[in-house]
């Protein structure tokens, strides 16, 4: 539960499934207010009448495709009028493929960054100016692990979260002195239909099943973090502190920790 949470406004994107969906109740069990965005319209309109139903908030929901920027631009400039202030931006829609470079087709490194990298900068573009206004907000970008600490075939994606974790860093010191909060959320693998997509041959998931994250335990770690100064959310700490080992001696851990590299 998040006190600080009960009447605010909290958009959460890629809201229909997985993490998202998992945020979305963790929010409304605190009392917020909620706005969902995902391409899936009919999920999202059952998770919004669960919510209403259940916790008695304002829950609404929105069809969009952060890939289309068009529609990005739309779709925040009517929940903008509608509403009269923003406080917490959850950029959670994101996809990934894991293959090889020379494997991966261009489409899908093209499809990778539209969605991870350029969506999630035009919906922060869209609800700073609603968050200047009002002199406070949060911005909390779902980045990852593999921003930090690249293994082979997630190139494509680990240049998305590299770029995601880059632009974060430099956001926050924009904004810092106008009360806007901006949080980089770096979990290693979670629990989610996000394999299904990224893992076709379901090596991965065999591999590190054991390791994953379960969506509702990182949900509850970002929600008591929102509106709050929190700079990171690692998970786990054992991941982190891998990579904060890599950081350090990149050749050397490369070297020690390559079976551990391969496991997809």
């Amino acid at each position: 539960m998040n006190p600080r949470l009960k009447n605010r406004f909290v958009i959460i994107t890629g809201a229909s499934s997985g993490l998202g969906e998992a945020l979305a109740y963790k929010v409304a069990e605190s009392g917020g207010n909620l706005l969902l965005l995902a391409r899936r319209k009919e999920r999202l309109a059952r998770i919004s009448k669960e919510i209403n139903e259940k916790y008695h908030v304002s829950s609404s929901y929105y069809e969009l495709d952060v890939r289309n920027l068009k529609e990005v631009e739309e779709t925040f400039q009517i929940i903008t009028k509608e509403y009269e202030r923003i406080d917490v931006l959850v950029n959670n829609a994101g996809f990934g493929i894991f293959q090889s470079v020379e494997d991966a087709s261009l489409s899908e490194m093209q499809a990778m960054f539209e969605v991870n990298v350029y969506g999630l900068i035009a919906c922060t573009k869209m609800v700073l100016p609603k968050m200047r206004q009002q002199k406070e907000g949060h911005i909390i970008n779902i980045a990852s692990q593999a921003g930090k600490m690249a293994t082979p075939k997630s190139s494509f994606y680990s240049s998305t979260k590299h770029a995601v974790i880059g632009f974060t860093n430099s956001l926050r010191m924009e904004v810092m002195d106008q009360s806007i909060f901006v949080t980089a959320v770096n979990p290693g693998p979670i629990r989610t239909n996000f394999f299904e997509q990224a893992d076709t041959s379901g090596k991965y998931v065999k591999n590190i099943d054991r390791w994953m994250l379960r969506p509702e335990d990182v949900a509850k770690k970002i929600v008591r973090a929102m509106l709050t100064n929190k700079r990171e959310i690692n998970l786990p700490w054992w991941m982190e502190s891998a990579s904060r080992l890599y950081r350090l001696a990149p050749a050397l851990f490369e070297k020690v920790a390559r079976k551990a590299f391969f496991q997809k």
